[in-house]
């Protein structure tokens, strides 16, 4: 099946996105599949960024502001495209059975931008930002194998699998892990160029304790992102008062 009408830069985001916070289905009484996502409404403007590209997708009324309720803390941005043929065939790429599937026929097809969105979606950094993590835990572990294998594959990159936790149903559900941080800089220097807004950067703002070291990250994210040293500098000292300890 061919997805010609659908710009290649849309196909992107949705496969990016449904590694993430997107979904892609075909709802009870339609024949083709709808595209959605959430974020708080503190990530609005990653949110409407990612509206804005789609828009060969949506509708006059595809953003709607989901309340506080028993299942969201806070309040939520929602986006539902338009339900579209073209989606139906990138639906029936990522589902097998009806059911989301990992599959190395459409993970060959990300591109840096599908990884930056996945990343922007659900990727940190932890241990005081020296490694970082992407939420995986509704991956089956098997799933999680052919993820890292398409990253050394493709990306010259090996990331491990950890467990959510050491007991308890969480033990069953599975991360990625860039353990080192010179693994986590070769990740991010990938999606870097396509870090799309400033309220985003601080998801690839590694901290050093050494000044040396910490300039040179800095003047690497000035030079692979669109975004100057000042806006850098100022994201990356309001990060660092955020985090107690950092080395």
């Amino acid at each position: 099946m061919s997805t010609s009408s659908l710009s290649s830069r849309c196909k992107e985001i949705i496969l990016g996105s449904v590694l993430g916070d997107g979904s892609i289905k075909i709802h009870k009484g339609y024949k083709n599949a709808r595209f959605s996502f959430r974020h708080s409404v503190k990530s609005s403007e990653y949110f409407y960024w990612k509206v804005k590209e789609l828009e060969e997708l949506s509708s006059d009324n595809c953003v709607l502001k989901q309340l506080k309720s028993g299942s969201y803390a806070e309040e939520m941005l929602r986006y539902q495209s338009r339900a579209l043929e073209e989606l139906t065939q990138i639906y029936e790429l990522v589902h097998r059975h009806h059911k989301f599937k990992i599959r190395r026929k459409w993970l060959n097809q990300l591109s840096p931008l599908s990884l930056c969105v996945w990343w922007l979606d659900d990727g940190s950094l932890v241990a005081n930002c020296r490694q970082g993590v992407i939420c995986t835990d509704s991956f089956s572990y098997d799933e999680l194998l052919l993820i890292v294998k398409y990253f050394r594959k493709v990306w010259d990159l090996s990331p491990k699998i950890g467990k959510v936790a050491k007991s308890g149903y969480r033990s069953e559900q599975y991360r990625l892990w860039f353990r080192s941080r010179e693994e986590l800089k070769k990740f991010l220097r990938i999606i870097l160029p396509y870090v799309p807004v400033i309220s985003m950067l601080y998801k690839v703002l590694i901290l050093y304790k050494d000044p040396e070291l910490q300039q040179r990250w800095i003047s690497e994210v000035c030079e692979l992102s669109q975004f100057g040293q000042e806006e850098i500098m100022t994201c990356l000292n309001e990060r660092k008062k955020m985090i107690a300890y950092y080395n």
